[in-house]
């Protein structure tokens, strides 16, 4: 099976152009996004869309949000993560299967029109999970690509998914906004360090493999900045699948709470991982 996009096999830190289109479709085929909203995603890897949603529907879903969060610090079960050092919630994934709210958001008619625009062809869920960042304690992710993971890991073969997070809460400069490298998603970073058997039930909670090493941060950051797109509740973030990214911690008094639902074209569909590891588990990576 060949690699294109080989990982956590070599000694140094690796910098590899990209193979794959950002834009599958470059011929307009829906009215959400227009020519220029397309074209800054290609060129950036990512587009910001200030209150998608109404007011309204988003009260529904901090309700909900709320509910899970309680009904979730009382559960044992591999979907929800805690903190790193603490038994504070982290993230919950899989809500678009087992949260009917959140099922609703995935199917979102407008947030799918953008999505097969971009991707050039059907897609379904690989992934979704809401991550929270609670007042003070709220722990940082670290700075990575998605797509390295999802490829060593969990199999998907080409760049050819992203990922649409929706802000529950406002999200500030202050309260731990996720910030991106714009251009990074043109250049994969390959990463040192063979990947143990089950890395998910540690790296979930902190991240020590596929982490890009500095220089090469340094070097993406240098090229593109790094911009950290804020706006209220409501607020769509779509990014490319292997666009650098990450947050601070949160340890101002307003919470910081995104639903992110990833999505991936059928024509993508998952292979063995090339880490030559077992798969994940479906929660995590849809098969």
């Amino acid at each position: 099976m060949q690699d294109t996009y080989p990982s956590r096999i070599y000694e140094e830190p690796n910098l590899l152009e990209r193979q794959d289109p950002v834009v599958y479709d470059h011929t307009i085929t829906q009215s959400v996004i227009n020519e220029e909203q397309l074209a800054f995603y290609d060129k950036n890897g990512y587009l910001f869309l200030e209150s998608f949603f109404d007011q309204n529907q988003v009260q529904v879903w901090k309700k909900e949000l709320a509910r899970l969060w309680d009904q979730s610090r009382l559960l044992e079960k591999p979907e929800v993560i805690k903190e790193p050092g603490s038994d504070e919630i982290r993230s919950i994934f899989a809500v678009h299967r087992d949260d009917e709210a959140f099922k609703q958001i995935a199917e979102n008619k407008q947030i799918e029109a953008i999505v097969q625009q971009i991707l050039g062809s059907n897609t379904y869920v690989h992934q979704s999970r809401i991550n929270f960042k609670q007042g003070f304690t709220g722990k940082e992710f670290y700075w990575h690509s998605d797509f390295e993971t999802w490829h060593v890991e969990d199999g998907m073969p080409r760049m050819r998914a992203l990922s649409c997070s929706i802000a529950l809460e406002d999200n500030t400069p202050n309260n731990g906004p996720l910030m991106v490298i714009p251009g990074s998603h043109r250049t994969f970073v390959s990463c040192v360090g063979e990947t143990p058997n089950d890395n998910y039930k540690t790296s979930l909670r902190r991240q020590e493999y596929g982490v890009p090493d500095q220089n090469s941060l340094r070097y993406l950051a240098g090229q593109g900045g790094i911009i950290a797109p804020t706006g209220k509740a409501g607020s769509i973030l779509l990014f490319d699948c292997n666009l650098m990214h990450g947050s601070n911690s949160n340890i101002t008094p307003d919470p910081r709470s995104n639903v992110f639902i990833v999505y991936n074209s059928v024509l993508n569909k998952l292979n063995a991982p090339y880490s030559g590891k077992q798969p994940r588990p479906n929660f995590i990576a849809s098969r």
